[in-house]
């Protein structure tokens, strides 16, 4: 099936996966640490509010190409996002883009292309810089 047949959302479901496994990935690479610190250390990174920081890096930088960006918009303005507690509507949409995009670079076979993209986002830094 072709990845822009399913809905943002569902792109965001698998998104979500992809990013979260490269984010564990990076940690365990790293640094040999307690479990706990890695989870620590994982959830910061896969927060929504972080996330919002790294498509905001992609944005100011101008990494996204003209058809990224559409997925990306796709996945930021679908409906039936409700944001959790700890970030807004605003982080929350951002994040959810950021995930849609990596299900559906994710879909299309595109690892070297999530890889770069991955790398921006993992150089903003903790949530408190």
């Amino acid at each position: 099936m072709d990845a822009m047949q399913y809905s943002p959302l569902a792109l965001a479901f698998i998104g979500d996966g992809v990013y979260e496994i490269r984010v564990r990935e990076k940690l365990i690479l790293e640094a040999n640490m307690p479990a706990d610190k890695l989870h620590k250390l994982t959830v910061e990174r896969v927060c929504a509010e972080y996330q919002a920081k790294a498509v905001r890096k992609w944005l100011d930088e101008g990494l996204l190409n003209e058809r990224e960006m559409d997925i990306f918009k796709r996945g930021r303005n679908a409906k039936g996002i409700n944001a959790p507690k700890h970030s807004t509507v605003g982080e929350y949409r951002m994040a959810t883009g950021l995930e849609c995009l990596f299900g559906f670079l994710y879909l299309t076979g595109r690892e070297e292309r999530i890889g770069e993209l991955f790398e921006a986002a993992w150089s903003v830094g903790s949530i408190n810089e």
